[in-house]
């Protein structure tokens, strides 16, 4: 059965009213073009929210070869794939922007349960995969900005595409460049991004500014369908945390390098490592866990199974696989994401 080896995925674009992807085409060696489908959602058993539509399975990983999506596999098989866990615990995705996102902020757990019934609220964490000329994230709000100054803005968002983010603190991003979003913190992608974004299993967005781009956002696509007032409690206006942030090295074999990007010291919502290969394997201990090829070329073996994988390749271990199979490589560089 699928859950005793590495699952793979078919391809889960997502849409977005924002445009972008232009960069996924180096990333995952295909022919993807600037569109309305910017976000890859990477092992994902969350549905996407997005007005209108009707589809069940939007934003839901579907096994590669088989009709079977994730969240259907967990409920007949969740202790093979998840142990004792209740469910994947985190949304990992890969999304590149061409326009500044909307200003937004997520909500954190408290905030999740009284207003959307949800255990989860959407701290993030981005790493910089790739970038164009200018690419740059708003990340805060500048010093002396106040409530009122933000509730006015979005107002004034209606006729402006520029005031709202003129009361945020814009940074330019490199490659390697490691952010973490606590809930409640504004922020904004900037064009320009490619990144890698790990985060609670939700797709909730408050982001309360009038346009995207071209776009008009509706009232519920603004606040969720709460009030302007319950939805700006989604907002710390004094909120500040360090960017970028630095990786730290952990213990390391021959040919294998593991750094720490996010651990507990940061957030208890999720975990993400670096694991570089320079002629060394390693052995997927964990299970319930999302791996992404960041770069390179690489295998997988074990079980009397093998798979060549390279950049922009992702899969899940399940818990019945763990211990069971290595990544080996003389120059790959993966990412570990897990709860």
């Amino acid at each position: 059965m699928y859950f005793n080896y590495p699952m793979f995925f078919e391809k889960n674009r997502v849409f977005r009213v924002y445009t972008g992807g232009k960069l996924f085409a180096d990333f995952f060696s295909d022919d993807s073009k600037e569109s309305n489908y910017p976000e890859e959602w990477v092992v994902s058993s969350v549905r996407a929210l997005n007005e209108g539509s009707t589809d069940i399975h939007e934003g839901i990983s579907k096994i590669e070869g088989t009709e079977i999506y994730l969240d259907e596999a967990v409920k007949e098989h969740k202790a093979e794939l998840l142990g004792d866990r209740e469910d994947i615990g985190i949304l990992t995705k890969i999304l590149n922007s061409s326009i500044r996102l909307p200003v937004q902020a997520h909500p954190d757990k408290k905030f999740s349960k009284q207003y959307f019934n949800s255990c989860y609220g959407k701290e993030e964490s981005w790493i910089i995969l790739g970038t164009e000329p200018g690419a740059k994230v708003f990340y805060g709000f500048k010093d002396g900005v106040t409530m009122e100054q933000f509730s006015n803005a979005i107002d004034e968002s209606e006729n402006s595409k520029t005031v709202m983010e003129d009361l945020l603190v814009g940074y330019d991003v490199k490659v390697g460049d490691i952010i973490y979003i606590p809930a409640k913190m504004v922020h904004a992608i900037g064009a320009g991004c490619l990144l890698l974004e790990v985060q609670e299993p939700t797709d909730f967005t408050v982001q309360p500014e009038h346009w995207c781009g071209d776009y008009r956002l509706s009232d519920k696509e603004m606040y969720l369908g709460l009030t302007k007032k319950q939805a700006l409690e989604c907002f710390e206006i004094d909120k500040k945390y360090p960017i970028p942030l630095s990786s730290k090295a952990l213990d390391s074999s021959d040919g294998v390098e593991y750094l720490s990007v996010i651990d507990d010291s940061i957030t208890d919502s999720f975990r993400v490592r670096m694991i570089n290969f320079s002629g060394g394997s390693f052995t997927m201990d964990k299970g319930a866990c999302i791996y992404v090829v960041i770069d390179g070329t690489g295998k997988i073996s074990g079980n009397e199974y093998e798979r060549e994988i390279k950049k922009g390749d992702y899969f899940f271990i399940p818990e019945a696989a763990k211990d069971l199979f290595t990544i080996s490589s003389d120059n790959m560089s993966v990412a570990e994401c897990f709860r």
